[in-house]
């Protein structure tokens, strides 16, 4: 049961300002599309009359939101789905559109904390990094990928500059044993990456890149934004708040797109431009004041951007992502 002294991990970085973006209304639906331990749910439903669709495909997080479930007299429904299937999962409840969708991006405080989801190597445990129950796990990647995919999504998802040393090092070091822990692989990333006092842990990028490589997070947030778009009624408001420079990339550069509005010109006239489907709020990403930086160190990276959905048509989805991709790797190529 949650007391007055609740660990940080439980409030939502940049909650209040996300909340406030989303500015929720009497009689409005929201999606909450990462649900986490809950606390944009919890905000949300402290407006009368508010809706909540809640998505997280993790298993735990889901049970754990079951008591608010049940204080919520019918207004809260959990779902364990991906948030990328965001617009079938409102469809599934009988919603065309909603009045708001927030997401908080990547990988919760909660899953970092447990040793056996193998997110950090802070705690030993198994090697697994899954958000979800299903698909491969970061040993199955460590594992089957060649030394070439292992450098690739060392180097894109981690910015890892030496990625084709530890690349080298983790197919050296697999053909002696299986690497199967979270210890077993930072001691051999640590031993190729040379850190001075002060900066993070050698292993922290290669964690990173092979957590959004087994999630496949960013391509998961891509197909999240596109749904929102499609979800949004006009007037309808979107805030993401992400925790690293690939995932607020991917933001930024949707909201730009969706929110140019052209000027014309007699190569190409206004008339033949898209409208926009989105105004941004946000022109410049909202940060953690220092306040909330001492009480929560995580809050130090978050950037929070926000838009609110025009009458205009859901623009047609043509992006393509030149990255390795989970289903090619685990075939072999």
């Amino acid at each position: 049961m949650a007391s007055d002294h609740e660990p940080v991990r439980h409030v939502p970085v940049l909650g209040r300002d996300a909340v406030d973006y989303l500015a929720p209304r009497d009689g409005g639906t929201y999606v909450d599309a990462t649900f986490g331990a809950g606390g944009y749910s919890r905000a949300i439903l402290k407006v009368p009359g508010t809706r909540v669709i809640a998505i997280d495909r993790d298993r735990t997080a889901i049970a754990g939101g079951f008591d608010l479930v049940d204080q919520s007299n019918g207004r809260l429904t959990l779902v364990e789905d991906r948030f990328s299937n965001l617009a079938d999962v409102c469809n599934a409840q009988g919603l065309s559109t909603v009045d708001g969708i927030v997401m908080d991006v990547g990988v919760s405080s909660m899953q970092l904390d447990q040793s056996e989801r193998g997110f950090s190597f802070r705690f030993n445990g198994p090697l697994d990094m899954r958000m979800g129950q299903d698909g491969p796990t970061a040993a199955d990647v460590i594992a089957k990928a060649s030394e070439t995919d292992l450098a690739n999504i060392i180097y894109i998802f981690g910015e890892e500059r030496h990625s084709r040393a530890v690349a080298r090092a983790i197919v050296a070091a697999r053909r002696e044993a299986p690497i199967t822990t979270t210890r077993a692989l930072a001691d051999i990333v640590a031993r190729v990456v040379r850190s001075k006092p002060n900066d993070i842990h050698p292993a922290t990028r290669t964690f990173q890149a092979l957590r959004i490589f087994v999630n496949e997070e960013l391509d998961e947030l891509h197909a999240a934004l596109v749904g929102a778009e499609q979800m949004l009624k006009p007037g309808g408001r979107l805030v993401v708040v992400s925790f690293h420079s690939l995932e607020d990339r991917i933001v930024k550069n949707f909201l730009n797109e969706r929110g140019r509005r052209g000027g014309g010109s007699r190569h190409l006239p206004e008339v033949d431009q898209v409208a926009p489907s989105f105004d941004i709020l946000t022109k410049r990403p909202v940060v953690a004041d220092d306040e909330e930086v001492e009480t929560n160190p995580r809050s130090r990276s978050a950037k929070l951007r926000a838009a609110v959905r025009t009458a205009a048509p859901a623009h047609s989805e043509t992006a393509t992502f030149d990255w390795p991709q989970l289903a090619d790797v685990m075939r072999g190529g």
